[in-house]
């Protein structure tokens, strides 16, 4: 089975503890991926997506630490894109709870790898050439 997101070095920030995390967020991504394309019970993808929100959670915690430790430029806007992928990835779960998602794994699972490839290209990216590690 093909890996939804593969890591590349653009990923990383230079922090290494964040980029350990990085690495971590893609690893959760691809395991829910495949656990959605063998029809794993739905039961078990909600934990799963459970587990994910509360690893994704955590490194947005790390990141803002940082940020602020830093004094970063954009910590309130990077804040808020926090907030909304994890409002995002918590109407997914609530969606996929109670039954309503409308949509396939596929989608659901490419719904995930966006968010994070475009949170990372736009707002990671900014934060990484701000703090001029690397």
């Amino acid at each position: 089975m093909m890996a939804l997101i593969d890591w590349r070095d653009d990923f990383k920030l230079g922090i290494p503890a964040v980029d350990h995390e990085h690495e971590e967020m893609i690893r959760l991504i691809n395991e829910a991926h495949a656990r959605m394309e063998r029809d794993a019970p739905g039961w078990e993808i909600e934990e799963f997506l459970g587990e994910v929100y509360n690893q994704i959670s955590a490194h947005f915690a790390l990141e803002e630490t940082v940020m602020r430790s830093r004094g970063y430029d954009d910590y309130e806007g990077h804040k808020a894109d926090h907030e909304r992928l994890l409002d995002g990835i918590r109407d997914i779960m609530d969606n996929f709870e109670a039954g309503d998602f409308d949509g396939t794994s596929e989608e659901l699972s490419l719904r995930l790898r966006d968010w994070f490839v475009e949170h990372f290209k736009t707002k990671d990216a900014r934060l990484h050439k701000k703090l001029g590690v690397f």
